[in-house]
């Protein structure tokens, strides 16, 4: 019995936001995964080269995308230096859907309902090799160059991250 096709990869408005960009992507398409080293292994890439990109509330009806690699975290007090603001929080699932189109766990700037403002961890361009960033549905994500990434997106690039916490 011949081997099934692969499904095509699925249109959303990430994928037409980024073919629109016109930066060079590889477009991933993979099944459910359980952990970023899951989803480093079926996109051929290291945890490290996975962009989390976290939607931040920075006041009433103002939001911001930080990308961060997948063995970092966001650090609070550097985003908030950064930004000049005492207080920032995560906004709820409902509305980080409401804010951006997407639900959580396939959140980009690309597509988005809003363009609102990315920055970018200085570390997704100062490490070697393309990193991947969510597609805007489950299982769909795209390689690029981190240096097309944050021209595309008009990203300031700063260092906003620290190392993931003991578990």
């Amino acid at each position: 019995m011949p081997d099934a096709p692969l499904d095509p990869a699925p249109v959303t408005p990430a994928t037409e936001a980024l073919a629109a960009s016109g930066i060079d992507f590889q477009l991933t398409v993979h099944g459910p995964v359980r952990s970023l080293e899951e989803a480093a292994e079926v996109r051929g890439i290291e945890p490290r080269q996975i962009l989390k990109t976290i939607v931040v509330r920075r006041g009433e009806d103002d939001y911001l995308f930080v990308l961060v690699p997948g063995d970092r975290e966001i650090s609070w007090p550097k985003l908030r230096a950064l930004l000049g603001v005492n207080r920032l929080s995560m906004p709820d699932k409902d509305v980080a859907r409401d804010v951006t189109g997407y639900e959580r766990g396939t959140i980009t700037p690309f597509g988005s309902t809003r363009a609102w403002p990315v920055i970018a961890d200085a570390l997704i361009v100062s490490r070697e090799g393309p990193v991947s960033i969510g597609g805007g549905a489950h299982g769909v994500a795209a390689t690029v160059a981190p240096t097309q990434l944050v021209e595309a997106l008009g990203a300031q690039v700063a260092d906003v991250t620290e190392p993931l916490a003991p578990r």
